[in-house]
């Protein structure tokens, strides 16, 4: 298959319209014309993960988030980016993303299934299509304690760890959502009428100031809400190619638990 035929598939997928405004998504290293038979998955461009695409052969490396985000003036060997961007040329592998675009339309999906929540309503609704977006808030079947969901994320999830604020008895009926660094948005799950939200990347002060706000929060990390996008598609390109041999990145928290 073509680089282009492979965009072409996975955009038909998850449609780049839905991107956010600030977002990177797409191709952004390659020639779209390239012919690919072996694809490398994983969620960061990080330099251990370009290097093993590079020794698998690879000749398109697809993640979550995008290498290039800020504009980049130059490509050189002085910043860490332009030595990806150049190990990817220089090795021929084009380099794609589905970002915010690909949270819209299937990662809040993924999610509120792994924690067997019932559907609910969008937290961000798309501005292309309101009926898609990142986030959700639902009504949980059965009261619990801020403790018992917590655990039942933790498990949900296969966390080995997560980072609660708030009372630990107090009542959880309405839960959101967001699968990646969810912290600005928490005021958006109150006004949802959501008492717990579950998110990643919250820091000591957002925490603090979301329980004095009255709202539990669950950091179930960055990471641990995003690593589904590996599964999703790499089992997509397997289900909608029939050459295409695919390498995912082993699945691994990109910290050390000590």
């Amino acid at each position: 298959m073509k680089v282009a035929e492979i965009v072409k598939l996975l955009e038909g997928e998850c449609p780049k319209a839905l991107a956010e405004d600030w977002d990177n998504s797409g191709l952004l290293v390659g020639d779209s014309s390239a012919e690919v038979k072996k694809v490398y998955i994983a969620l960061d461009a990080t330099s251990e993960v370009i290097r093993d695409a590079i020794d698998n052969e690879a000749d398109m490396l697809i993640t979550h988030h995008p290498l290039i985000f800020k504009g980049v003036k130059e490509v050189t060997d002085n910043s860490f980016v332009g030595r990806r961007v150049m190990a990817l040329i220089q090795n021929n592998v084009a380099f794609f993303c589905m970002h915010t675009n690909f949270d819209a339309a299937k990662m809040s999906e993924i999610v509120r299934k792994k924690l067997s929540l019932p559907e609910g309503i969008i937290l961000l609704p798309s501005k292309e299509d309101p009926d898609k977006g990142i986030g959700m808030t639902c009504h949980i079947p059965d009261v619990m304690t801020l403790e018992g969901f917590s655990m039942k994320v933790k498990d949900a999830l296969s966390l080995s760890n997560i980072r609660v604020f708030g009372d630990l008895s107090m009542k959880v009926s309405i839960v959101s959502f967001l699968p990646g660094s969810g912290k600005s948005d928490i005021d958006t799950a109150i006004a949802q009428g959501a008492d717990c939200y579950i998110t990643g990347d919250v820091d000591h002060h957002s925490g603090l100031d979301a329980v004095e706000k009255g709202i539990g929060v669950i950091d179930a990390g960055h990471y641990g809400m995003e690593r589904f996008f590996i599964e999703y598609v790499s089992l997509f390109l397997k289900g909608n190619t029939g050459s295409l041999e695919i390498v995912t990145a082993p699945v691994k928290q990109p910290y050390h638990e000590l």
